[in-house]
C-alpha cells in the first residue's frame, strides 16, 4: 500500500479555486483509477486556507499512473499559482487497517 498525505496552504482568496480543482481531481481519481483506494481533501477548521490530502494507492505504480491522468494534469495546471507555501508531501506506510482491508472493500 502506498499512502500519500499532503499539507497545502493556499493564497488568501484562492480557497474556492482550490476546492473546485481538487474536487475535479478527486472525482476523476475515484471514478477512473482502479489502483486508488482513497482520495480525501480536508479543510482545516481553524485556517480556511489550509488543506490536507489523504490518498491511498495500491502501489507506487498506481500513484505514478495517477500523475499521468488528464484530471490530475488539469488539477496541476489549475493550482500552479495557488499556493502560499510549497506543499509538504509525506509518503507513508500503512499501519491500520492492514492492507487487505483496502483491497477487500
Amino acid at each position: 500500500m502506498h499512502v500519500l498525505m499532503v499539507n497545502l496552504k493556499v493564497k488568501p482568496g484562492r480557497a474556492d479555486d482550490f476546492i473546485a480543482a481538487v474536487k475535479q481531481d478527486g472525482i476523476g481519481t475515484t471514478s477512473n483509477e482502479e489502483g486508488n483506494y482513497q482520495f480525501s481533501a480536508i479543510r482545516d477548521q481553524s485556517d480556511p486556507d489550509r488543506f490536507f490530502l489523504f490518498e491511498v494507492y495500491k502501489d507506487e505504480e498506481a500513484l505514478e499512473q495517477h500523475r499521468q491522468m488528464p484530471h490530475f494534469l488539469q488539477y496541476r495546471e489549475a493550482t500552479s499559482d495557488i499556493y502560499l507555501e510549497e506543499p509538504i508531501r509525506y509518503f507513508c506506510a500503512n499501519v491500520f487497517p492492514d492492507d487487505s482491508w483496502w483491497t477487500e472493500r
